[in-house]
């Protein structure tokens, strides 16, 4: 972003009212902004639960600094934005609205009168309590696309529950396929980062942008010209994800259980401890399958009729990881590398997070965007995933400071300014 003009994307000129919090919304919004959506996210006075979600924070305010009036590092109790806000925020502007009164729903209505998208993730029926019910919604604006996130969907016995990653990933059945198995002492775990969230946030995107074009249409097919309400949910994001392992119950009628890093339907495809280390590789097609034996000098492998085919490899799973164990055991994890990518099977280390972000091929991806923040200085940002060659998306914005574009955004739509009325609070 540094020293970069602001690049338009492809979705210039689109207009998002962001409601939501915490991760599946933003998640979404941010990608929006990130492809030159305009995202104005609304939150209530005390801002996105995310903001307390840490250490670590950025910006953190330095003992016996005065700083000028309106820079939060200068209020009571401030710890800095913290990253985990940071990390799903870039590319909005931030707006303070207190919905519990009537000045508060005045000024969301004048921001929904021309959006184009309302992202929010209410319970069932939160929305509609405080006045902006469906019908409601087509009345300030029939044009407008309202996605609604929930944690079990607006229907069935659960519909009242709210949602949490956590409990989603064991109601979904993700944390009954993932960890260790039972002999190996192995439990039940969630997945490393909040992934019923991520999914539920590019599904929601996804639907969005077809709702976009069923309103819009294209030339020769005319579009309806109205928005349309989209319901969406962690359960069933999580249980859409689930994909083989969902058809290995619906379709084989088994139960999969924990397997650590082994695929239930393909084999070798797993991580192998090595003299010094641990690596992952992916034996996905009979060619790399022979290409794997001659680079682990277990030719005669090849021949075996126990592993002639990927399902014989896999009914007999346990006796040839027994081999192929011992022989990773045999050397060190560079000079397998080194082997395995001379026969073009695909394999890596097992890497932390410091490992990644110096990675010369996340560095040439350009996954690490450097970006100016208006209170913690040059923060650094994970990269946009996608790269558009014609209109592509940039990060043109930092995460917002709460509050931090109230004025400005009510002011464009004729409202009182955050000086004037309860319906918002400027940052600081």
């Amino acid at each position: 972003m540094k020293g970069s003009p602001p690049r338009a994307g492809p979705l210039a000129g689109l207009r998002v009212c962001d409601l939501s919090t915490v991760l599946a919304g933003p998640y979404c919004t941010m990608l929006l902004g990130d492809l030159g959506a305009d995202v104005i996210k609304v939150e209530p006075p005390d801002g996105d639960p995310t903001r307390r979600y840490g250490p670590p924070y950025a910006g953190t305010p330095e003992p016996g600094v005065r700083y000028a009036q309106g820079d939060p590092r200068g209020n009571p109790g401030y710890q800095g934005e913290s990253g985990y806000f940071l990390s799903v925020n870039r590319n909005k502007r931030g707006v303070v609205i207190d919905l519990g009164t009537a000045s508060g729903r005045a000024a969301l209505t004048s921001i929904l009168r021309g959006s184009d998208v309302l992202v929010e993730n209410f319970r069932a029926g939160g929305l509609d309590r405080l006045g902006f019910d469906d019908a409601r919604l087509a009345q300030i604006d029939a044009r407008l696309i309202h996605l609604a996130i929930t944690g079990y969907g607006t229907t069935g016995p659960d519909a009242a529950k709210p949602g949490f990653d956590l409990i989603i990933q064991a109601a979904s059945g993700l944390m009954s396929i993932t960890g260790q198995p039972d002999d190996e002492g192995g439990r039940p775990t969630k997945v490393g980062v909040a992934v019923t969230d991520i999914a539920t946030g590019m599904f929601g995107a996804v639907a969005i942008l077809a709702a976009l074009r069923a309103r819009d249409g294209v030339p020769g097919v005319p579009g309806t010209g109205r928005g349309q309400r989209i319901d969406i949910s962690l359960l069933e994001s999580t249980v859409a994800w689930l994909i083989n392992q969902a058809a290995n119950h619906l379709i084989g009628g088994l139960v999969p259980g924990r397997m650590g890093d082994r695929h239930p339907n393909i084999t070798p495809y797993e991580t192998f401890r090595t003299a010094d280390g641990e690596l992952a590789v992916a034996v996905g097609s009979e060619r790399i399958w022979a290409r794997f034996c001659a680079a682990l000098g277990l030719d005669e492998l090849v021949a075996d009729a126990r592993f002639a085919t990927n399902s014989d490899r896999v009914v007999e799973r346990e006796s040839l990881r027994a081999i192929v164990e011992r022989r990773f055991a045999q050397r060190g994890s560079s000079d397998w590398l080194v082997e395995l990518a001379r026969a073009e099977v695909p394999c890596s280390p097992v890497r932390d997070m410091a490992a990644v972000f110096a990675d010369p091929q996340v560095l040439a991806r350009e996954m690490i965007i450097p970006v100016d923040h208006p209170t913690a200085g040059q923060i650094q940002l994970t990269g946009l995933p996608f790269k558009l060659a014609a209109t592509p998306g940039a990060i043109h914005r930092p995460p917002p400071l709460l509050g931090e574009h109230t004025r400005e955004v009510l002011a464009e739509r004729g409202q009182p300014d955050a000086g004037e009325g309860e319906a918002s609070l400027e940052a600081g």
